[in-house]
């Protein structure tokens, strides 16, 4: 995972988004932050006590960011596999339409060595990136402000269309997580900066 500083500039917005919220929404952007910036430990900490409050916790954004799918990126990361399912299990059962937990979920099952499965939920979790980032696209409000490149919907089509064995599927899989995770934070700013007064702006990188 890309280290980057402690709290990135995308990350302000959420911060001033959610600040004087409940200590679960606390502990929520804590543990996301520490997972984008390559401290999954320390971000297992933070969702763990989240989950422990509120395991239904969902952020109130276009693309909601619920905690068990992030504890269960978090366990992912730090090489707990069986906590990882186990947790991301759940998430797919309470939100069967959250792509980031079909995508670790996937990713999970493919390196405990459950192929047919796993590459089926990272499969059905990059298309699920995709159908979410086409679905904001047609608003004719904020839909600019997400992937307007199309770097990431063309990563998902090009993975899927590839005939990857299951190291690549990962490896790819995991870096288009990783950018729509962080297309949030940009389409965020973005709009807040717009409703500011500002010009909007594309993310991607």
């Amino acid at each position: 995972m890309k280290v980057t500083k402690l709290l990135r500039p995308t990350c302000l917005s959420a911060l001033i988004y959610v600040s004087g919220c409940s200590g679960v929404g606390t502990d929520m952007l804590a543990g996301r932050n520490a997972l984008q910036t390559g401290r999954p430990n320390d971000a297992v900490g933070y969702l763990a006590r989240a989950a422990e409050l509120d395991p239904n916790y969902r952020t109130p954004d276009r693309v909601p960011e619920r905690v068990l799918t992030y504890l269960g990126w978090a366990y992912y990361e730090t090489g707990n596999d069986a906590e990882a399912r186990k947790t991301l299990e759940r998430a797919v059962n309470s939100h069967p339409d959250d792509p980031l937990a079909h995508l670790y979920l996937g990713l999970t099952l493919l390196r405990a060595g459950d192929r047919e499965r796993g590459r089926k939920e990272v499969e059905n979790g990059l298309k699920a990136i995709d159908d979410t980032l086409e679905y904001i696209a047609l608003d004719r409000v904020y839909g600019f402000y997400w992937d307007p490149g199309m770097a990431i919907r063309g990563a998902v089509k090009k993975t899927l269309a590839a005939k990857l064995d299951d190291k690549e599927l990962a490896i790819s899989a995991q870096r288009i997580g990783q950018e729509f995770d962080e297309e949030i934070d940009r389409a965020r700013r973005d709009e807040s900066h717009s409703h500011s007064g500002g010009k909007g702006g594309g993310g991607g990188d």
